[in-house]
């Protein structure tokens, strides 16, 4: 059999020093090192009495966000859950009923929303995805659990309850703040003549 490489490696048999022989030195090395950790001061924080301060882009639990009359923002137009690499969102799209305009703004709506919170690497692409800024990663935890089944989580966990509304700016650059504020450029705004 043909090496794969052309250089050789010498072996050079050496003979330890003396004090190299009485490992003294390395020990009172490693002591004094240990000695230093010591006395520095300590970074372990007493969780959960003390939780320590998340960036403002920190990624966490997703919710899906109503509008301010309350109805649904979610089209299940599907951009998410192409754009998700992990394969973690799925959804069933259907047709709202009359009477329901209260309780979705579009006449498609997605009557089961699913994210596998364990499938989900937290990447933020589902949010830049969604023409509808219905999906938003908030600064939330998600719980820790037992059994794998209750880590998908449907619309009753990811859907935001109108008297617990999610802050989602900090997860907004300030082009698209500013974006916002022109009324030729309200892509997002529920037409009022539609209905």
């Amino acid at each position: 059999m043909q090496a794969l490489t052309t250089r050789s490696k010498v072996a050079v048999d050496k003979k330890m020093t003396l004090k190299e022989r009485l490992y003294l030195p390395a020990i009172i090395g490693g002591m004094a090192i240990t000695l230093k950790h010591f006395f520095m001061k300590k970074v372990t924080i007493q969780y959960p009495e003390q939780t320590r301060e998340f960036a403002p882009v920190y990624r966490g639990q997703h919710v899906l966000k109503r509008d301010d009359n309350g109805a649904e923002r979610c089209t299940a137009c599907g951009l998410c859950a192409v754009a998700c690499p992990a394969e973690a969102i799925t959804m069933t799209a259907a047709e709202r009923k009359k009477g329901e305009e209260n309780l979705y703004r579009e006449e498609k709506y997605a009557s089961v929303y699913e994210i596998n919170m364990l499938r989900c690497i937290f990447c933020g692409l589902c949010e830049e995805a969604c023409p509808k800024e219905a999906i938003f990663l908030t600064d939330r935890k998600v719980d820790s659990e037992y059994q794998r089944g209750i880590f998908v989580y449907g619309k009753d966990k990811l859907v935001e309850k109108m008297d617990e509304r999610v802050d989602v700016s900090k997860r907004q650059t300030k082009e698209v703040i500013e974006f916002k504020k022109h009324p030729e450029y309200a892509h997002n705004q529920l037409n009022k003549t539609l209905k």
